[in-house]
């Protein structure tokens, strides 16, 4: 009987060290994470206003104030001393809560974008992408000798019907590549030398590890997403390419010539369908009415306005003619300091794309704006994963898109009688199908290889315009040899790299939470269903907003709509547009190969 108490006292008084031990890790880790995030969320802010103004006024003096900017902030995240804490506190990772493992978690990567465990490798790396970030933005296209610029080079190619024209305009687009190869040949080894100081096996594998997933693993998902859309992919490319043949009076070539697409990657294949095109429907619209309609769809929803100084702050239309002022043309939208300040960088005109685009930025920033709250620290304000963040304004976009939301905010007549299927494959040509085959294949594949696998410098644009034949079915208009680097001419490979998979999910992602909210909140065909003024809505999407990163994203994704991420959702919502496809192609030899 006493050997049995004891033993029970025993085991009492060893429960009790544990709990006390445990309890006492908990709140070391509690004061240390106070400290890294109050550091964190102030650094995020003075550098984040530095970027800002580098990408919105290209000057030398705003360069310099990002790069001394990035290198404050990579000090601060980087400090070994918090490097050295963060590993230590997940030695007891199972003392901790799950919110404490993430904020760690998350700390650490963020350290492993520039570890001042090496000083000098992260003051180089900084140097060199602010010089990247400077040339990409500040560089002059010129077509015949004359200046033109990006939004020119788009529209010639949506308008344009002369091959000879298009090529130059296209070849135009083009030179910037020129340029920056050199500077992305030194960031690759920069990147990958601050990834491997923290264990990283290279920058790709980093950049993975937000998802919980290795660099095969990530390339694997990619290839099976590419394997289920093949058959769809197939049947639109054999049609597009007959389409185009037709209005360029060409023969018909096996892989589509790259000048013959508007885009000037061949990510988007528009301008095909006709019957689809509203762009007249625009005329006599300020762009102002563009941002303000894209806001009205979130209030709609019942998410509170945009914060004033949003319009203030922001830079949302093209560039006055005679201004000398030059500034980065791809939209974006910043969460400046993990608070309030929500700004979006756009070039608004009065067109489609851009009501899309304005819908898709304006989600980011409600993103921001849902997960801004004391139950989740800044270290997690951001998306469950990076493709949560690009999925919503993807969703959005796809919303935006939906006959019934644009006759309901007035862009269409509500007599307008729709093509069904017109709209079903301009939907698949402009922003579904080629989207995949550039995202999952093209970049994900090439970036892969160039960061993970040492692509030889001289292998460059071959290895590029191999995956762009053997995913895309596209192909040059002449042979691009290593004076080239067509890589390099997409903005995203200069100063958001080892990402671009996660634009490829979010379009997978979008079409699942599509899918739930049409069919089980709306009672709608995903095809034609309206979102607006809908609450039910708006609480479905910000129940998922709201947590920003402190749960895992598949969990996040199963709670949401009971199913793990998957194609199934996008293979349904085109499948009439299957079988018309495979109607229109009867007789014709499918795919390229």
């Amino acid at each position: 009987m006493l050997r049995s108490s004891l033993l029970c006292a025993t085991s009492l008084f060893v429960a009790c060290s544990a709990f006390a031990a445990a309890s006492a890790i908990q709140e070391r880790a509690d004061r240390f994470l106070a400290l890294a995030n109050a550091g964190y969320k102030g650094l995020v802010t003075v550098n984040q206003e530095a970027q800002w103004a580098a990408v919105t006024d290209v000057k030398p003096e705003h360069d310099a104030a990002a790069a001394a900017a990035g290198k404050a902030a990579a000090a601060f995240n980087g400090n070994p001393a918090l490097i050295n804490e963060a590993k230590e506190l997940l030695k007891h990772r199972k003392d901790l809560t799950e919110i404490t493992v993430r904020q760690l978690d998350q700390l650490l990567r963020n350290a492993a974008e520039g570890p001042m465990t090496n000083p000098p490798l992260v003051t180089a790396r900084v140097e060199a992408e602010t010089k990247q970030s400077s040339t990409l933005n500040g560089f002059e296209f010129k077509l015949g000798g004359q200046p033109i610029s990006a939004n020119d080079i788009d529209t010639k190619l949506d308008t344009s019907t002369d091959l000879d024209e298009r090529r130059r305009v296209w070849e135009a687009s083009k030179e910037s590549g020129v340029a920056l190869k050199e500077g992305l040949l030194k960031l690759r080894d920069l990147r990958n030398g601050v990834a491997k100081e923290l264990g990283h096996k290279d920058y790709f594998a980093l950049q993975v590890a937000g998802y919980g997933m290795t660099t095969d693993e990530m390339v694997k998902l990619h290839d099976e997403f590419l394997r289920e859309l093949r058959p769809l992919y197939l049947q639109l490319h054999t049609w597009t390419k007959h389409k185009l043949a037709e209005k360029y009076k060409q023969p018909v070539p096996k892989r589509i010539p790259a000048h013959w697409i508007n885009n000037r990657w061949s990510q988007e294949w528009t301008g095909l369908v006709e019957a689809a095109n509203i762009d007249d429907r625009f005329k006599g619209r300020d762009p102002e009415w563009i941002t303000k309609t894209a806001e009205q769809f979130y209030t709609g929803l019942g998410f509170s306005p945009l914060p004033a100084s949003f319009w203030t702050k922001s830079d949302l239309y093209p560039i006055k003619p005679g201004e000398q002022r030059k500034k980065n043309t791809h939209a974006s939208c910043w969460h400046i300091n993990l608070e309030d300040d929500i700004r979006s960088l756009m070039s608004i005109e009065s067109n489609s794309r851009w009501f899309y685009t304005a819908h898709h930025e304006l989600g980011h920033g409600y993103y921001d704006m849902s997960y801004t709250r004391p139950e989740v620290p800044p270290l997690l304000r951001t998306g469950a994963n990076p493709s949560f963040h690009e999925g919503m304004g993807e969703l959005i976009s796809l919303a935006s898109s939906q006959v019934p939301y644009l006759q309901s905010r007035g862009v269409l007549p509500n007599d307008f009688k729709a093509d069904a299927t017109a709209f079903l494959l301009d939907d698949a040509l402009s922003r579904s199908l080629p989207f995949m085959f550039w995202g999952s294949g093209t970049m994900t594949h090439w970036e892969a290889d160039f960061y993970a696998k040492g692509l030889p410098a001289d292998q460059l644009n071959a290895r590029w315009w191999q995956y762009v034949r053997d995913h895309q079915g596209v192909e040059p208009p002449a042979p691009r040899g290593e004076e080239f680097c067509d890589a390099a001419t997409k903005t995203h490979i200069n100063d958001t790299p080892a990402y671009y998979y996660s634009y490829a999910i979010a379009t997978v992602l979008k079409f699942q939470l599509h899918d739930h909210i049409a069919r089980k909140i709306l009672k709608q065909p995903p095809q034609a269903c309206n979102y607006a003024d809908n609450k039910e809505v708006g609480a479905f999407l910000r129940k998922i907003m709201e947590k920003g990163a402190t749960e895992d994203w598949r969990k996040v994704l199963k709670d949401a709509t009971g199913e793990e991420l998957s194609t199934r959702a996008m293979m349904e919502y085109f499948k009439p547009l299957m079988a018309w496809l495979e109607k229109e192609n009867t007789g014709r030899q499918i795919g390229w190969d």
